[in-house]
């Protein structure tokens, strides 16, 4: 197998590369993660084939699923973005250079982080991706009722199975972050490398803070969905426009009567245009430049959408754009 997940990277935080190491773990991935969970959804195969080959001729190496993706769109059962990307996983052959990510435990019909649940979980979701060992395995919300002495050994037997390479937890507090971290450590078990927050530029307090301190103090990485707050972010939508064809526009409008999201937006459109770079690409580079941040999630469901996502990892922002985008999202 050639060895790609585990290339040397620049040092990080604070690398200029387009690849970092994933906090403690082998996985070297890149600057920006494409989101799945419109493959099967709002994409269908052929579109969602054409979006991956275009990430991946672009230098993009990492893909986020889910089991539940998108269990939530009527006839769907879930687990169809992981049976797409499986698909296209075996159609190329290129498992040694794509870093796989998937969660478990939010599916409905298997929620929760029991030990049996994240066994049949992780099973079910090799299945549909066709491959014998999930890069990233991520517990998708934490259950608080489910003690750390239950679900951390569990993820540890995978990995030491060699089904999984290495965890993270998607939707944790800071608290039981530190208590799985501590337990970890203390019985020499699989340690969680990453979270993944709700965070961008109109949503800072879901990880700044305590969350984000315990990830930089135990040396973990960053990886935050709704990176462009549901497509807020992309600049398509604006005061008095009509009606964006997506499939969560809907949340992206919410977001046209705050004052402050419209701030960030025209802080935002000054900072693309100095650039000469789509708004989104200016978005996700703002999130890309944060400490512990190691990539960003973004979706896209056009061909024509990605190279504005991909281009956040050349842009370097100044310190007069951190410093104007920063302010207006306070």
């Amino acid at each position: 197998m050639t060895d790609t997940h585990s290339d040397t990277p620049s040092d990080f935080p604070g690398d200029t590369t387009d690849k970092v190491r994933l906090g403690g773990s082998e996985l070297t991935v890149s600057r920006l993660c494409l989101g799945g969970n419109v493959f099967g959804w709002t994409a269908d195969e052929a579109q969602s084939f054409a979006v991956l080959d275009a990430y991946a001729a672009g230098g993009g190496n990492f893909v986020d699923t889910a089991d539940v993706y998108s269990a939530w769109a009527p006839g769907h059962r879930g687990g169809e973005s992981e049976t797409v990307l499986g698909r296209w996983l075996a159609g190329r052959g290129n498992h040694d250079q794509v870093v796989v990510a998937t969660k478990v435990g939010g599916h409905p019909a298997m929620p929760g982080i029991s030990a049996a649940n994240i066994r049949t979980a992780t099973e079910g979701s090799l299945r549909r991706l066709g491959i014998e060992r999930i890069d990233l395995l991520y517990t998708h919300w934490d259950f608080p009722a489910t003690p750390v002495e239950e679900f951390v050994p569990a993820l540890d037997a995978l990995v030491k199975e060699g089904k999984v390479r290495a965890v993270a937890a998607s939707n944790i507090s800071a608290e039981r972050l530190a208590q799985a971290l501590d337990f970890s450590a203390r019985e020499g078990l699989a340690a969680y490398v990453a979270v993944q927050p709700h965070y961008n530029l109109v949503s800072r307090p879901t990880y700044e803070g305590p969350l984000a301190g315990v990830v930089a103090a135990r040396g973990l990485s960053c990886v935050p969905y709704y990176a462009l707050a549901a497509g807020f972010l992309t600049g398509k939508y604006r005061p008095g426009g009509g009606p964006v064809d997506s499939g969560r526009g809907h949340g992206a409008a919410d977001f046209l009567s705050d004052p402050r999201a419209l701030r960030v937006l025209a802080a935002l459109d000054k900072v693309a245009e100095s650039h000469d770079v789509a708004v989104a690409t200016a978005a996700l580079a703002w999130l890309i430049a944060q400490p512990t941040v190691a990539a960003p999630i973004a979706s896209a469901r056009k061909v024509e959408q990605v190279p504005a996502l991909l281009a956040a990892m050349q842009l370097r922002l100044t310190a007069e754009d951190l410093e104007l985008l920063d302010a207006a999202s306070e």
